[in-house]
């Protein structure tokens, strides 16, 4: 496949899963952006500085790319609490970026996509898909981001665009690393004893790679994925 002549936009794109699809990206063909609060380079796109958790930056952002053909809303952070202890500003917090983020990305990532084809994607998670403990409001946020992408994709299929939500499980990226650390903190396991915990519920036995979750994301940007639209894509190797 090849996206030459495409322009891209991966928020969250400085490392991790961001930095992967932004490199699958790039491979494929296409101009790539990539935005965060803090820059990093990363090979094969160029830089914007925004927060996704503001509408004015968000705006400035796309001032400062240019119509995106595909807006990737990969932003995201991750916290982990006893429900009963959650206090509501980490709640406003989670919700700010990994909720309003997608949805400020894609309206304004929407409203300037050149007519006749165009991708909207979020990379969500399992936790969009169903519950776990200790993360209501991380289960609650990509929930949402799961129904906002249904909804948009209904709007905007007649247009040529498709909008989709990846739901990996546990990814090996400097995310997973501080859930391992949490685990480590508040349980006593070693190291490797949480990251095996992290992997048991996938039955190939493994975390997932930010490299496969770039392919997929590829896949859909393929002209292949056309008619796949308002799916939440579930990566966890069978666990469900």
């Amino acid at each position: 496949m090849t996206l030459a002549g495409r322009r891209a936009l991966v928020t969250g794109g400085g490392t991790g899963v961001g930095a992967a699809i932004a490199t699958a990206l790039s491979g494929a063909g296409a101009e790539v952006w990539v935005s965060g609060r803090t820059e990093r380079a990363v090979p094969g796109a160029r830089w914007v500085t925004a927060d996704v958790t503001d509408e004015a930056s968000v705006a400035a952002m796309f001032a400062a790319t240019g119509p995106c053909d595909i807006v990737i809303a990969n932003a995201g952070q991750a916290a982990s609490a006893p429900f009963g202890r959650t206090s509501l500003a980490d709640w406003t917090a989670l919700m700010a970026v990994n909720l309003t983020g997608v949805f400020l990305t894609f309206r304004d990532g929407l409203n300037q996509m050149p007519a006749g084809w165009g991708r909207l994607i979020a990379i969500a998670s399992i936790a969009g898909l169903w519950g776990e403990r200790y993360i209501a409001p991380y289960c609650a946020s990509k929930h949402g981001v799961v129904g906002l992408t249904r909804a948009v994709a209904k709007e905007v299929a007649a247009r040529g665009i498709t909008a989709n939500a990846v739901c990996p499980g546990y990814i090996d990226t400097p995310m997973t690393d501080r859930t391992v650390a949490t685990i480590v903190d508040k349980t006593g396991k070693t190291e490797a004893e949480a990251r095996a915990y992290l992997a048991q519920g996938n039955p190939a036995g493994r975390l997932i790679t930010a490299d496969e979750v770039a392919a997929t994301t590829l896949w859909l940007c393929s002209d292949g994925a056309a008619m796949v639209n308002g799916q939440a894509i579930a990566l966890t190797g069978g666990m469900g």
